[in-house]
């Protein structure tokens, strides 16, 4: 893991709550002329540290109103397999996250929809993807955390 000095703490923090802040105004937060702050941002972006700025959706204003969260088991554990049902849940939108897993469950999905007949349709889609043992579908009730930032609280010690 490469050093990340006070500032690019700081950086990193300032942007993962406003990816779209000026960098004038991020060099005035973090105590920065404006020049060093670009440098440094243009270094976490080239360095891969800063992947991509987006704009993060509110899906109930979109109508996705569920969220499902599936977990797969399956009998096959080759690498045959895993392409062929990485790249079928990969051509899935609704899937938002997916992971392999250690423990009882094969992979874990993130799967966002409109409604239940909704998830029905890419249920159906998903278990044609490739050969399942069990696939289990747990529907989230209330979402009581989320977010985007990650912890950088190690960077700065």
């Amino acid at each position: 893991m490469r050093k990340y000095d006070r500032y690019d703490h700081l950086i990193l923090q300032q942007l993962q709550t406003r990816a779209d802040l000026p960098v004038a105004e991020l060099a005035e937060r973090i105590g920065l002329s404006t020049n060093a702050c670009w440098r440094r941002v243009k270094r976490l972006q080239e360095s891969g540290v800063i992947r991509r700025q987006v704009a993060l959706l509110d899906e109930r204003e979109l109508g996705l109103n569920v969220t499902v969260f599936v977990s797969v088991k399956t009998g096959e554990h080759n690498a045959k397999w895993l392409e062929k049902f990485a790249e079928g849940v990969k051509a899935l939108p609704e899937v938002v996250e997916f992971y392999r897993m250690s423990g009882d469950t094969d992979y874990l999905l993130k799967v966002v929809v409109q409604d239940i007949n909704d998830y029905d349709r890419v249920y159906k889609k998903l278990i044609a993807v490739a050969p399942m043992h069990d696939v289990s579908s747990s529907f989230a009730m209330e979402r009581i955390k989320s977010s985007t930032a990650l912890p950088l609280e190690h960077l700065s010690g």
